[in-house]
């Protein structure tokens, strides 16, 4: 029997207007609640501080706050921004004309705003300071030889010069500015940003790249060179977010617009580099009572080390696994004679030979990837390949003739004859491979908090820009201890998984 449903009660029914008045209520607050926000920062004190301040603003708004902290140079937290990896940013006009729009020469706000839309990204008002790049040198130094200006440096084309490497391949960089000046600096060097006023101070450099509201430059020690032929455009502090963040959040972003000038700027960073901790320099910007309970709720190493943890191993166990499977396979190709073999082995040898940061920065634009612990997965994966494909091409290679014959005569299938004879033959080289690709990988997956994906690579970013070896070795120590740990390991899958026989005649 079948039952039909009358017309009136298969219709939905219309809402009242009280009904409908709720739920755009509900949609307008929902969304500002559920809704993560994820603040990038660059790896350089100012932009970490400023990252923080932008976080506890939009917590305040109500909203679930993401910093992802360190995220490179300009390039790759800006692929980031457009890709929807992350919804805003501290940046500066300076480098958003020159740098991001290749517009040389300096554009008004309004302009610079109407390009910026082309690519769904919107920017506040300027924040109320300066952060121009200049030129600095030890105080006794520039006395010493009456260097006041930039021009002055034309006579010292001998001096070490130390700069940061996104400084020297800016569009408004080192090249134009040697070129704008006439300079011909002989000996020109690139170095993190805070390791350059260490060689100032050390005597092992004379002229370095700074920021105009760094901390450091308060220390009387330094002294600004003038920019006498005002090469430097403006860089005024602003948050580039994308248009299609929530309206409140870019409310609460603009709250922001002129509140920090550039001696608050420098008090803010100078906090940041005495405590070592960005969150608590940046509750000074909300006052005394908000840096009180920041202190009362810093968070302990030991979760933080135990966070680190999880994502680092998570980084080198899937890329291993991944490698391991593609490898292994490929290795056994290119074991056999002929061209497949040679071609396997020379593109894995050259993916090797690709700088680690470089392929970062390649992946992150493309689609799937942007700046996540995908995007390290898969580079991870790529350095992984070149050990394990080799040692397993070599093992099989180096099957002596007879036992070939020997498996032959058996009578066995090829695949019978690989997977009996020659793989447990060729175990201990190609377990060797993928040992030697384990340990390589812990090492570098610290990179992988270049685009925000974690592990123990966090805290030595967070320690470089610093200057604070404590923050530093909070990284490297566990990592190293990690890796020590990934050889005593396979150590011990040596014993277990390789035929006696094999260990014995290795020994011998």
């Amino acid at each position: 029997m079948r039952f039909s449903v009358p017309i009136s009660r298969r219709l939905p029914r219309p809402l009242n207007p009280i009904g409908l008045s709720l739920l755009l209520v509900l949609s307008a607050i929902l969304p500002s609640v559920a809704q993560t926000i994820v603040v990038g920062s660059k790896k350089f004190t100012e932009s970490y501080v400023l990252g923080e301040i932008a976080k506890r603003v939009l917590q305040n708004a109500g909203f679930k706050v993401e910093h992802k902290q360190g995220i490179g140079a300009t390039e790759i937290v800006w692929l980031a921004l457009i890709h929807g990896d992350v919804t805003a940013y501290p940046d500066y006009t300076g480098t958003i004309g020159e740098q991001i729009l290749k517009k040389p020469g300096g554009m008004t706000a309004g302009a610079m705003q109407k390009a910026l839309e082309k690519f769904g990204v919107g920017m506040t008002g300027d924040l109320g300071f300066d952060d121009t790049y200049a030129l600095a040198m030890r105080r006794q130094d520039a006395e010493r030889m009456a260097i006041r200006r930039i021009s002055d440096l034309k006579s010292h084309s001998d001096l070490r010069v130390v700069l940061t490497h996104e400084f020297l391949g800016r569009k408004d960089g080192w090249v134009p500015l040697q070129a704008r000046y006439g300079l011909h600096m002989s000996n020109v060097k690139g170095v993190e940003h805070t390791l350059g006023y260490d060689a100032l101070l050390a005597g092992e450099a004379d002229v370095k790249d700074a920021y105009s509201t760094d901390a450091k430059l308060a220390d009387k020690r330094f002294v600004i060179l003038e920019d006498d032929l005002g090469y430097f455009p403006k860089y005024r502090a602003v948050f580039l977010y994308r248009l299609n963040a929530p309206e409140k959040a870019i409310r609460a972003l603009r709250t922001l617009e002129g509140e920090i000038d550039e001696a608050k700027m420098v008090r803010l960073n100078a906090e940041a580099e005495k405590t070592k901790n960005f969150t608590l320099a940046a509750s000074l910007y909300f006052g005394a009572q908000a840096r009180k309970t920041a202190g009362e709720h810093t968070e302990p190493l030991l979760p933080q080390l135990l966070k680190w943890t999880r994502e680092h191993l998570s980084l080198v166990a899937k890329s291993l696994a991944f490698a391991i499977l593609i490898g292994v396979p490929l290795g056994i190709v290119a074991g056999r004679p002929g061209p497949a073999g040679q071609f396997i082995l020379g593109t894995v040898g050259v993916i090797q030979t690709i700088p680690s940061l470089a392929l970062l920065a390649l992946l992150v634009p493309l689609p799937f990837f942007g700046i996540s612990q995908t995007t390290a997965i898969f580079a991870l994966f790529l350095y992984s390949l070149l050990p394990i494909v080799r040692n397993t091409a070599t093992g099989l290679q180096d099957i002596p003739t007879p036992i070939r014959e020997s498996a032959a005569a058996l009578g066995l299938e090829p695949f019978a004859q690989l997977r009996k004879v020659y793989l447990p033959m060729s175990s201990r080289t190609i377990l060797a491979g993928i040992k030697t690709s384990a340990i390589i990988n812990v090492g570098t997956a610290t990179l992988a908090a270049l685009i925000g994906a974690g592990g123990y690579g966090e805290p030595i970013i967070k320690g470089l820009s610093l200057d604070d070896t404590p923050t530093i070795l909070q990284g490297a120590i566990p990592a190293a201890v990690l890796a020590i740990v990934v050889q005593l390991a396979f150590d011990l899958l040596d014993r277990i998984l390789i035929p006696k026989g094999l260990r014995l005649q290795a020994k011998g």
